[in-house]
């Protein structure tokens, strides 16, 4: 479970703001229905919101990275997630499962599609590209019952979205739609 403020940082030689530095948190956190207790999501119009409230990504996905980019550190959080999850992949996460962790419980909404912030918190403009060609995108949650979340808590799926797209394949179109633009 990660969390982090809002900060001002330089990059490209202008003054940027943003929330996408995420560090662990111990103990339990509250989770409100636009944001977990201690977290900050600077633009609205892309990130955060009742259906982007929080913001899941496999932990999977770090030995790509620590592969792809080994010059650069990928602690917990560093892609900006709210929960680093384990056994939560993007081909068998589908839009509208709903899950539990916790007290709280969560609606799956939509992959994360990055922004430039991607290559602030990196200093590599290159991040946002590979980011999107890698398509482990993670995926942003509703909250559908506020509660309290502690790391470890297990995640138990409380509703399958049957025959709806899955993380990938919605992360996959967007991907094609974004070749032939």
């Amino acid at each position: 479970m990660n969390v982090g403020p809002t900060r001002r940082v330089e990059y490209l030689g202008r003054q940027v703001r943003t929330a996408i530095w995420k560090a662990p948190v111990a103990g339990a956190v509250r989770v409100g229905t636009l944001s977990l207790d201690g977290d900050k999501q600077t633009d609205l119009r892309y990130h955060g919101g009742p259906d982007k409230a929080v913001y899941a990504y496999p932990s999977e996905h770090y030995a790509h990275w620590a592969r792809e980019v080994p010059a650069l550190d990928f602690p917990w959080g560093a892609f900006g997630e709210n929960f680093t999850t384990e056994g939560l992949l993007e081909a068998d996460v589908r839009v509208g499962d709903r899950f539990r962790a916790g007290t709280a419980e969560f609606r799956v909404t939509t992959p994360r599609m990055p922004c430039y912030k991607l290559g602030v918190r990196f200093g590599r403009e290159d991040m946002v590209k590979r980011f999107f060609d890698h398509g482990g995108t993670g995926f942003y949650l509703a909250v559908v019952r506020e509660g309290e979340v502690m790391a470890g808590d297990p995640i138990v799926f409380t509703g399958r979205a049957d025959g709806g797209p899955t993380i990938a394949e919605v992360s996959s179109a967007k991907r094609e739609r974004r070749k032939h633009a």
